[in-house]
């Protein structure tokens, strides 16, 4: 990037095109209370929780201060101090295929006010927001979405599933492996330490991962919600038999009204570096006492714990659409994952807003990596972008879309080359 992402002005078309509705689309300045505070009680507001009292959200105002705010304001509201949309981007490795990593352009906190919807400003704001990742020079965006209705117009496309696992544990009799270090409760202090660098380690195995520090990982630990927030949370940490810390979990018990003995456990995060360590992390939970479900979200759609109990349909699950990706430079993009099979394919992209579309010849060597040309030959295999943003990642077959009339052409040799053996997972939200 050449040009500071925390400056740069807001695109001066979404800009032009909100001033003719009377509204003002400008960028918010963290380190100015007076700016800030009411951008957060937008967000609040419009994601319908409860209004947080002003000295917490004093408190994070400081861990905003290395994304990138913007906001829509209608200066004849009743409060025109109070945004009626929000927006919020930042620059994060997205890991690919083949353990490497690219730039992405990460987007969150969109919201609109429901006294404004059906004006474009969604569509103003996410098509500026593009325009001002792309001219940073930044290939690829990406979003963990409320609602999947939204953000196929803007050319993302679903490429990271995750699942909710619902275990009971009174059928899930541990038969995996048998770890060779020990689980220990520790403290939050002691993980905010020592956990971050397991998820680093573990981050470039698993594409779909993203890097993540500050609010997101502190978050994670409750470090930021306040004392309410943190109190239920408990902390267990694997070891290995060298006493090198490789996984933890993150959870909370819920007990049952009728039955002490049926405590629910909650999953809140579970990251593993180590095979040992992910069977470690696992059978602890699995073997919780007074425990008779043990719950988890966000997991990766091809959990291996399934395999590591004596009753396979003591796991049940339900998968969801995560981690969206969207393809703003093609070259770059497709340059910067490894492949599983070499070959050369000719891809025809549309895309409505410009960045992607074109013919592009995908030329890949025995090595995986690939080189990416923009031809005037034809397509050997046509889509949109919101499909290539779906393949990116190797978890969605081109085979599926190919069904389903979302792309033609020679699908099968598409999934050769595009498939990845780790199936995709991000492990939080953003």
């Amino acid at each position: 990037m050449t040009e500071n992402f925390l400056t740069i002005p807001v695109d001066s078309s979404s800009q032009k095109f909100l001033a003719e509705d009377g509204l003002r689309f400008d960028l918010v300045d963290s380190s100015d209370p007076v700016a800030f505070i009411p951008w957060s009680q937008s967000i609040t507001r419009n994601f319908l929780a409860p209004a947080e009292p002003l000295d917490k959200i004093e408190r994070v105002r400081a861990y905003y201060g290395d994304m990138r705010l913007s906001g829509v304001w209608d200066d004849s509201a009743a409060d025109p101090s109070m945004p009626v949309a929000t927006f919020r981007t930042w620059p994060a490795d997205l890991t690919v295929p083949g353990a490497g990593s690219v730039l992405a352009w990460a987007i969150s906190s969109v919201a609109v006010t429901g006294s404004h919807r059906r004006r474009g400003i969604t569509r103003a704001m996410m098509e500026g927001e593009l325009r001002t990742a792309s001219a940073l020079g930044i290939p690829v965006a990406m979003l963990t979405v409320s609602e999947s209705t939204i953000y196929g117009r803007f050319g993302f496309g679903p490429s990271a599933m995750a699942s909710e696992l619902v275990i009971d544990t009174r059928r899930a009799r541990w038969t995996g492996p048998t770890p060779s270090g020990r689980v220990q409760y520790v403290t939050q202090e002691q993980l905010l330490v020592d956990g971050h660098a397991i998820v680093e380690r573990a981050r470039l195995s698993t594409p779909g991962q993203i890097q993540y520090d500050g609010i997101l990982w502190e978050r994670l630990l409750g470090v930021i919600g306040g004392e309410e927030g943190v109190r239920p949370l408990r902390f267990a940490r694997y070891d290995d038999a060298d006493g090198t810390p490789q996984g933890f979990a993150i959870f909370t018990l819920k007990e049952s009204d009728t039955d002490f003995t049926e405590h629910e456990l909650n999953v809140h995060y579970l990251m593993a570096a180590t095979d040992d360590s992910y069977a470690g992390v696992w059978r602890f939970l699995l073997e919780a006492d007074l425990v008779s479900t043990v719950k988890a979200d966000l997991r990766p759609l091809n959990e291996p714990v399934r395999w590591m109990v004596a009753d396979y349909r003591s796991v049940r699950t339900s998968d969801v659409d995560h981690l969206w990706t969207r393809i703003l430079d093609v070259k770059p993009a497709l340059e910067a994952r490894t492949y599983a099979s070499p070959g050369r394919i000719v891809l025809g992209v549309s895309d409505p807003l410009g960045f992607a579309d074109g013919t592009w010849a995908l030329e890949v060597g025995t090595d995986g990596s690939a080189t990416v040309t923009e031809v005037a030959a034809p397509a050997e295999v046509s889509m949109s972008v919101s499909e290539l943003g779906a393949i990116y990642l190797g978890g969605v077959p081109a085979t599926t879309l190919a069904t389903a009339g979302r792309l033609t052409g020679d699908a099968e040799r598409l999934d050769e080359m595009f498939h990845s053996t780790v199936t995709p997972w991000l492990s939080i939200w953003f």
